[in-house]
């Protein structure tokens, strides 16, 4: 059992597409730190184009 672990971990130090989990936090972060920006600043008006819209669809 020791030498089948000792093999995995050796296997994955050695991958080069284990993934990058630092950058992956980071863009996720930045993409909610802009949504937030983007609706902070518009969001009033992106209610209103889509109460618009849906008025549109529905004909009311």
């Amino acid at each position: 059992m020791k030498n089948w672990w000792t093999g995995v971990k050796t296997r994955l130090r050695q991958d080069p597409e284990r993934g990058d989990v630092p950058g992956w936090v980071l863009v996720t972060l930045m993409t909610a730190g802009l949504v937030v920006a983007i609706w902070a600043l518009a969001g009033q008006l992106l209610e209103d184009v889509f109460r618009t819209a849906m008025e549109r669809v529905l004909g009311a």
